[in-house]
């Protein structure tokens, strides 16, 4: 009997020091989410029902299922993701992001009587640093709470944009503009020059900031100061972003002044390169494409933007096809008027399926592909971003799938693009970081931010000796 007890009592200390055991061999980690059907946009593009993943020093370190992730980490924070779908963050391609502040100011008109006649007038009179500020964590609370967890911007003052984008725990890819007359913080190109080189110096290596150089564009900028964007770019590693063929006025004036699209005029001119981020690229001509795929330019397709002002539907089924890296963009929310990436995604499958003639073009897949991986590839980021894979950085939403509009569920990118809401996301994490938990900012003060923007408006509308709008 003595030995029986003595085997059942080893037995039963066996049996208790083998779960702490187990958990002593667990991985101490940052975060883990449980649970939920990932949906990784990995090579392969593989989904996970009741998945996991570890996160440790902002990347992901392991994904994989439920089970074999907690059997291998242990964390303090936990989320837990049951009845969800867990997804990367989406990529904004294209944004001015400070741009929230004319959101209504002009609308229902062609690029270029929006441009000279209210936008260029309005910034003239109204931005400052302070503005800048001000509309960009306008801007990051709207994108946060869409689940854009990285976006690519374009406009002044780009120094106090990434340091409100930085506070705010977003990452992004931010050019400082270059243009050929005075603008809000610089007045000549010698100024604007300068500017950049300390603004990419600051922030360079940056694990959220993306300094880049931003030449508004071919028609706004001489072929001298191109030029020198291109060596600034080869000497400093900044991405260069700009605008290209937005509109059939655009091309025609190239070809008119400078006998070329203005796709094969930057060509011409040693210009394009594979940090190139090119928005729009509605009308490319002739080889056009092919140039881009043998530069490696990343293409940003804006269609919501591009409707509004008329300025066309650029050929992204055939870039696509071509091998051209295509990501998508709201462009400023003065002319879409929202940074909503799930209209956005939306949009584009169906306005190509429309204007193709074929509802097979832009499929749910690839509308998903190009608001993550593929707009990762056009962001020339896609070692860091744009799918859930170890290794990566540690963008990361997690989607209520109990909503009305998404039940029921038969097919999980058919849902993400037709059905999916911004409000619909639940909780966003950036660089391992929680920005919003339960559809609440972490990092923004929504409250002080409203208060701000609303007294602004009152300031512009004077500004521009305009009657207030209708309410």
């Amino acid at each position: 009997m003595r030995k029986l007890l003595n085997v059942f009592t080893l037995f039963a200390m066996t049996m208790s020091v083998l779960p702490q055991a187990a958990a002593q061999n667990r991985r101490a980690v940052d975060l883990l989410v449980l649970g939920g059907t990932i949906v990784t946009m990995d090579g392969t593009r593989r989904v996970i029902d009741d998945g996991g993943i570890a996160v440790s020093g902002g990347r992901i370190v392991a994904i994989g299922p439920r089970d074999e992730i907690q059997r291998g980490y242990t964390a303090r924070k936990k989320l837990l993701a049951f009845g969800k779908v867990v997804t990367p963050g989406l990529i904004n391609g294209h944004t001015h992001v400070p741009m929230v502040l004319f959101r209504g100011l002009a609308d229902d008109l062609d690029l270029q009587e929006w441009l000279t006649k209210y936008i260029f007038p309005a910034e003239a009179k109204n931005v400052t640093e302070t503005f800048v500020r001000i509309g960009t964590r306008l801007g990051l609370a709207e994108m946060i709470r869409g689940g854009t967890t990285t976006y690519c911007d374009m406009y002044y003052f780009e120094d106090a944009i990434a340091d409100e984008t930085a506070k705010a725990g977003v990452r992004g890819v931010l050019g400082e503009t270059i243009i050929d007359f005075p603008v809000a913080d610089n007045k000549t190109n010698a100024e604007g020059m300068a500017y950049v080189e300390k603004f990419v110096s600051r922030w360079k290596g940056h694990e959220l900031i993306v300094p880049a150089i931003a030449p508004h564009a071919p028609y706004t900028v001489s072929e001298a100061h191109l030029r020198a964007v291109r060596a600034f770019s080869d000497r400093t590693g900044a991405p260069i972003v700009t605008h290209i063929s937005e509109t059939k006025r655009e091309l025609d004036d190239s070809v008119k002044d400078k006998g070329a699209s203005p796709v094969a005029y930057l060509d011409r001119i040693g210009f394009l390169n594979n940090r190139v981020i090119a928005a729009h690229v509605v009308w490319p001509q002739g080889t056009d494409i092919a140039i881009l795929k043998r530069h490696g330019v990343g293409v940003i397709h804006n269609p919501q933007s591009n409707m509004k002002l008329a300025s066309g539907v650029a050929p992204v089924p055939k870039m696509i096809t071509e091998g051209v890296f295509v990501g998508l963009g709201t462009d400023g929310a003065a002319s879409n008027n929202d940074l909503n990436m799930w209209e956005e995604m939306d949009t584009v499958a169906k306005l190509h399926k429309v204007f193709s003639g074929d509802p097979k073009v832009i499929s749910a897949q690839q509308a998903f592909e190009l608001a993550t991986i593929r707009g990762a590839q056009a962001l020339h980021l896609e070692k860091e971003i744009g799918s859930l894979e170890i290794g990566k950085r540690a963008d990361i939403l997690i989607i209520d799938r109990d909503t009305l509009n998404q039940i029921p569920l038969y097919n999980i990118y058919s849902d993400l693009v037709y059905a999916t809401k911004g409000s619909d996301v639940q909780t966003v994490i950036i660089n391992g970081r929680i920005v919003m938990r339960d559809r609440r900012l972490l990092t923004l003060n929504e409250t002080t931010i409203k208060t701000e923007a609303r007294a602004l408006r009152d300031k512009i509308i004077k500004s521009l000796a305009s009657p207030a709008p209708s309410q």
